[in-house]
């Protein structure tokens, strides 16, 4: 959420940023209308709180000097304006909740780092790691591969739970057990602190996160006040919600495996066969807490590590900045790391590492004290990164890996969480 004085003070910057995302807008207007009657409402209420200050003192004098009658009239106005400050104060509730909802639909503005650009296609790429293998037979791709070994399920996911879910049997569950303890430890090692959160979440975590109040219809509901998690990312930068860190804490790295739910896994129309774009998927989570100006470092860091997980398994990849028209709604500066499926002939998106600055820090009110440095308290800013999507992961591994007989190799990295299996076979 942005600050309500920096939208007052930098409309245009505002509206410069809403324009460089493409579909994002905002209503000015009624911005503007809504704080000058708070303005005024609040000018109003403190007038007449003067008012009805010097009016008490009169009374006493009146009551002394035995002016009663004249006591009671000024006692009868002091009552008429409790009614009209407690009427006033309702309407500035009203006109604040409205306003903070205005603001609260307003995206994070990009960093100034951010390439400008109208989608995905002009995302410019950083760095690519590995080489795409060079298959000498016909190469399947994951949902082929996946039924012909019997570990993925497709028909049986669709009987139990309908379109866009599946099923892992045998080896192929054992794979994705494996995929989620190797990263956790991998992160581990690398000084992450491990969770465990529930994947029912209220209404107060996914707004501190900013899937609330814009994306209610892409989060499946449980009740009205709970819904499925999206991803462990609500529950980490939660952890912390209405809290005050010290600033020697900073930063704190965490991370959890957690099943996400996201109901517009088919809305796009894309990604239509296999495991990539589902409603139900396995996802490893990193978020970190950062002070404002380290919080670009530990971005660049976050990524790595994402990085290093794809690196160990052997897995090409490339890393690209998202353009301001594709950038998510609560972040500054994301990278996506883009993983090879041979399949698609292309990379796929199977990690976005994301800088929110103070935005999620604000809507949730997270906040840290460094009295050596400043007075009082300032929001910290958040970071969140998948570490990493599991099913994307697995599909990687298998059309990567791949034999000639339909097998699948199992990388180095893998074998000792897989009992010593070096090869999947059907």
């Amino acid at each position: 959420m942005l600050d309500i004085n920096y939208v007052r003070e930098n409309p245009d910057a505002v509206d410069a940023s809403c324009a460089s995302r493409q579909n994002a807008h905002w209503d000015r207007e009624r911005f503007f209308e809504l704080d000058e009657q708070r303005r005024s409402t609040i000018m109003e209420v403190e007038k007449l709180q003067a008012e009805r200050n010097a009016a008490s003192k009169q009374i006493g004098q009146l009551m002394r000097a035995g002016k009663r009658d004249e006591a009671e009239a000024a006692k009868a106005k002091v009552a008429a304006s409790k009614g009209t400050i407690a009427e006033l104060g309702d309407k500035r509730k009203e006109v604040e909740a409205e306003l903070k909802d205005l603001v609260a639909a307003i995206p994070n503005i990009p960093d100034a780092s951010v390439p400008f650009g109208a989608d995905d296609s002009d995302n410019p790429e950083v760095r690519r790691w590995g080489t795409p293998r060079d298959f000498d037979f016909d190469a399947k791709a994951h949902w082929d591969l996946g039924p012909d070994l019997g570990i993925i399920d497709f028909d049986r996911g669709v009987k139990l739970a309908g379109t866009r879910f599946y099923v892992l049997a045998g080896l192929g569950a054992r794979l994705e057990r494996a995929l989620i303890n190797f990263m956790i430890d991998c992160h581990n090692e690398a000084g992450f602190k491990e969770w465990w959160p529930p994947v029912i979440t209220n209404q107060a975590s996914l707004f501190g996160t900013g899937q609330l109040p814009k994306f209610d219809e892409d989060l499946y509901h449980v009740r009205p006040d709970l819904y499925l998690i999206p991803t462990a990312e609500v529950q980490l930068t939660n952890l912390h919600r209405d809290e005050v860190l010290e600033a020697d804490q900073l930063p704190l790295w965490y991370c959890a495996f957690t099943p996400c739910f996201r109901e517009e896994a088919g809305s796009a129309g894309r990604d239509t066969r296999g495991i990539i774009r589902v409603h139900e998927f396995d996802k490893v989570e990193m978020v970190k807490f950062a002070k404002p100006d380290d919080s670009m470092n530990q971005l660049e860091s976050m990524t790595e590590e994402a990085e290093l997980v794809l690196q160990r398994l052997g897995l090409p990849y490339r890393v690209v900045t998202l353009c301001t028209g594709d950038i998510g709604f609560s972040a500054c500066k994301t990278y996506d790391i883009e993983v090879w499926l041979p399949s698609y002939n292309a990379y796929k998106e199977i990690s976005s590492c994301s800088n929110c600055g103070d935005f999620q820090a604000r809507r949730a009110n997270i906040r840290y004290k460094d009295p050596s440095e400043f007075k009082g308290t300032r929001f910290v800013h958040t970071l969140n990164g998948s570490g990493l999507a599991v099913g994307r992961t697995m599909a990687a591994v298998l059309e990567n890996y791949q034999n000639a007989d339909g097998t699948i190799t199992v990388p180095d990295a893998l074998v000792p969480y897989m009992g010593g299996v070096t090869t999947i076979t059907a």
